[in-house]
């Protein structure tokens, strides 16, 4: 169902909320934060931004204090340096760098597709830090990735080959494949926020830099070895969050 006008109004509101940024191993992280009460801390996954939380971030802020990060997974706008070591456990330490340097420990999580499969490494091995985890749709177990995406981390290994891909997204029919948004949407993707996904990999070699570094390493045995255990933490609920 298309967003009501008041949340289209509050979601425009949230995507002009200026960036902050926290120094992390290897470069920086821009984040948005809004809101007050208990802090959410927002992951998302790759080929995506903190734009993916616009329809959801504004219905929570009276209660909630919400750090919406955009990590480097090709959608962000800040390229890290270029030895940054991006692979998924980087990333899972780069997450619990930003939850120690905003003092957010223990923090309520809310993860999507490959960002919860970030979210369960780091779980997995800096449990202190999690309070909890709200996993919506996420990579898990031997789907990282799932199957249809699992060309990506061989295109990454291939010069040039993002570069192609960034370009591609910007066609209709080619953003509508199963490999790009086609079964991660329910509706089109607003301009601006195609734009703010897609934009920033195609601009800049340094992004595409990040984007196959991460992708090189997704395998399975990440989330079969870190996966998070029923004993250690407490999953609140699964609720599928769609990107348009």
């Amino acid at each position: 169902m298309p967003p009501s006008n008041d949340q289209s109004a509050a979601a425009a509101r949230f995507l002009r909320t200026p960036f902050q940024e926290v120094a992390v191993r290897g470069g920086r992280i821009r984040y948005r934060r809004v809101g007050t009460g208990t802090p959410l801390l927002f992951v998302h996954g790759v080929f995506v931004n903190s734009d993916l939380w616009r329809n959801v971030v504004p219905a929570l802020t009276d209660e909630f204090d919400c750090i919406v990060l955009d990590l480097p997974l090709g959608s962000h706008s800040l390229p890290m340096d270029a030895d940054a070591a991006l692979s998924p456990p980087d990333l899972a330490a780069i997450l619990a760098e930003i939850i120690e340097a905003l003092d957010l420990a223990p923090v309520r999580i809310v993860a999507n597709d490959s960002g919860g499969a970030l979210t369960q490494i780091l779980t997995a091995r800096r449990p202190e830090l999690v309070h909890s985890v709200l996993l919506t749709s996420c990579d898990a177990y031997n789907y990282f990735f799932p199957p249809m995406f699992r060309t990506l981390p061989v295109a990454a290994r291939i010069p040039g080959a993002l570069a192609v891909l960034a370009q591609a997204l910007r066609l209709g029919w080619f953003r509508k494949l199963p490999l790009a948004y086609g079964w991660a949407t329910a509706t089109p993707i607003a301009p601006d926020v195609l734009e703010s996904y897609i934009g920033p990999m195609r601009r800049s070699p340094a992004v595409r830099h990040d984007l196959a570094k991460v992708l090189r390493d997704v395998k399975s045995h990440h989330t079969l070895t870190d996966g998070i255990s029923g004993r250690d933490q407490q999953v609140l609920s699964f609720l599928g969050v769609y990107l348009d």
